[in-house]
């Protein structure tokens, strides 16, 4: 008997759906799915591009009414608010997540980057949930924390959950993950390119055009969502500065060798946060963090917030030498403790503002140094961002681009490639870090170093090389049924009560050996376990598995096939996926 879909009573209609949705499926779990895939990614990109905006409007609206002049205005309040607030936020969220399931506690970009590596892009929406409320919360009560990690986490799980709702392989959440990623980079920041290239070099972590389009169109729909709802708005808005004399580039290097230190000294304290938080009580562990905050608020209430006014003023020149340095260290250590810990927010932003003061730092000395050749103090400003966002991340090219756009200075370009370059070597080389979230999986046991062949068939689903070529039938059947089952050339036998595969050659050999089966026992019936035959045990695999999980799963239970199931009807197999079919993948 061949493989028959159930009939149900469905009307035509759905029936008609239903067969699309499932050549949709098929056609996205192969590698050349371009076309399928680019629309999905703007669908994705809208989505995500809209949640950002709610998330900003739920921060910003607030803040707004209670801060005089600005949202982010949070030097304008008293010293006693200075301190109560962020405390006492950070011990009423971690009361809440300490009632939450301890699964859903992981947020921000280093859980993006789990759930991409060790479970093929699939993410909970639980942890959605805590990150959108959580970082919410942060925000509202002047936690030393940024809005992208947020936005991040927040894009990712509306590409991912977008995926899952519709059935698609998984080999296609990881690339609707980094569209998701794009598209929040770019509703934050009103930076697409950046956006694609943040996206290709810190969460996916590689490029192909194949995976360059989905996401580039992604970053568009999420621009054009922050635009409609915020206008064209340009953060650091610098177009005039330019660099005043090629006798600064040692002063720019030095920049760049600074940025390292305090890169190398952010990844080491955010480490050990972790590794301490491990196995604490998120309650403890936030209430810790909201004290180191609000006790370092009193003195610098510059470090509370997302900052960007702080980085304004920086900008600006408005800011002395001394101040400068000790924002940026107080910053540091109150960032780096709070997110180690598990506050669930965002590293880029304060990346970015602790790089401007220490840019800053710098030009006010190039100032002294030079008064009349230097470049503006914002120039130095601008560069620092760049430089401490890819020395910590490891993304040299998406800061650099990332400084661009959001200054909209073309000016940049140069001086940046030289001082983000000296920043990211020497965290590199001279003080043996990695990026900030592979440090971070690493201690929490969650890095997985992923082959290049791993990458390659996680890029394709089962549904592309199933083989649907197969027959069921019952382990006794006549002599006739298989002389009609041969008839139709199948590629395997599906023996239903063991749940075994028979190679057809095998039974087909054994016929034409009379000596194998005696004409005086049972000439017209032939059991299907006695015949001499090479039988494969199955394993069940889910129809949306990509072509990795498969492989992981035969070498687990030791078989050479497996049973992709169908979405409709587990019973009934949707085909065979064999070891030789994805050895022989690989190998082209």
């Amino acid at each position: 008997m061949t493989i028959e879909s159930p009939q149900t009573d469905k009307p035509a209609g759905t029936k008609a759906l239903s067969r699309r949705a499932e050549s949709l499926r098929d056609q996205l779990a192969g590698a050349d799915a371009l076309p399928q895939l680019t629309l999905l990614g703007l669908l994705t990109g809208l989505i995500a591009g809209a949640v950002i905006v709610v998330f900003r409007w739920i921060v910003e609206i607030p803040l707004a009414y209670f801060l005089p002049d600005s949202f982010e205005n949070f030097e304008a309040v008293s010293s006693l608010t200075h301190f109560l607030l962020p405390v006492s936020g950070a011990i009423l969220l971690g009361l809440i997540l300490q009632c939450v399931d301890r699964r859903h506690h992981a947020t921000s970009i280093g859980h993006v980057m789990d759930r991409l590596q060790n479970h093929q892009g699939r993410m909970p929406p639980g942890n959605m949930i805590t990150q959108f409320f959580g970082g919410a919360a942060c925000l509202l009560t002047g936690q030393s924390i940024g809005r992208e990690g947020p936005a991040i986490h927040m894009g990712a799980a509306s590409g991912s959950l977008l995926g899952q709702w519709l059935k698609l392989p998984t080999n296609t959440l990881r690339p609707l993950a980094g569209c998701g990623v794009a598209a929040a980079i770019a509703a934050c920041f009103n930076t697409p390119m950046a956006g694609v290239l943040f996206a290709m070099e810190v969460v996916i972590m590689e490029y192909t055009i194949a995976g360059f389009i989905p996401v580039a169109l992604a970053a568009v729909a999420g621009a054009t969502m922050t635009r409609l709802a915020f206008g064209p708005e340009i953060a650091f808005i610098n177009a005039h500065a330019v660099m005043g004399d090629l006798r600064e580039l040692p002063l720019m290097g030095l920049v760049g060798l600074i940025v390292a230190i305090f890169a190398a000294a952010y990844i080491r304290l955010h480490g050990w946060s972790c590794r301490w938080a491990l196995n604490r009580p998120i309650a403890l562990r936030l209430a810790l963090a909201g004290l180191l905050t609000g006790t370092c608020a009193i003195g610098l209430p510059q470090i509370m917030g997302v900052g960007y006014d702080t980085i304004s003023s920086a900008l600006a020149g408005e800011i002395g030498l001394g101040l400068l340095l000790a924002i940026a260290i107080t910053k540091l250590c109150a960032t780096s403790f709070s997110l180690g810990v598990g506050m669930p927010g965002g590293v880029v932003g304060p990346l970015m503002f602790i790089g401007a003061c220490i840019g800053g730092a710098v030009g006010v000395v190039a100032q002294m140094i030079m008064p009349d050749s230097a470049s503006a103090i914002g120039f130095y400003v601008i560069l620092g961002m760049g430089a401490m966002m890819g020395a910590t991340l490891n993304a040299p090219l998406a800061a650099m681009m990332a400084i661009m756009e959001l200054t909209y200075n073309p000016n940049i370009i140069f001086p940046s490639m030289l001082v983000v370059i000296a920043a990211c070597l020497t965290t590199r080389w001279v003080f043996k870090c990695e990026g900030l979230f592979q440090h971070v999986l690493r201690i929490q046991g969650k890095f997985r170093n992923t082959e290049a062949f791993g990458q390659l068939l996680s890029r394709t689903g089962v549904r592309g090389l199933i083989d649907r070529h197969l027959v069921m039938a019952q382990p006794e059947i006549n002599r006739t049924d298989v002389h009609q089952l041969l008839l139709k050339h199948p590629h395997w036998i599906l023996l239903r009560d063991t749940e075994q595969l028979l190679h057809p050659a095998d039974l087909s050999n054994y016929l034409q050996q009379p000596e194998l089966h005696p004409q005086d026992e049972t000439p017209d019936i032939i059991n299907l376990h006695e015949i001499p035959a090479r039988r494969y045990d199955l394993v069940r695999i889910a129809a949306d598995a990509n072509l990795f999980e498969a492989l992981e799963l035969m070498n687990q239970h030791n078989v050479d096939a497996l049973w992709v199931e169908s979405l409709t009807d587990s019973s009934q197999p949707l085909g065979i996926i064999s070891r030789a079919k994805i050895d022989g993948y690989y190998r082209l």
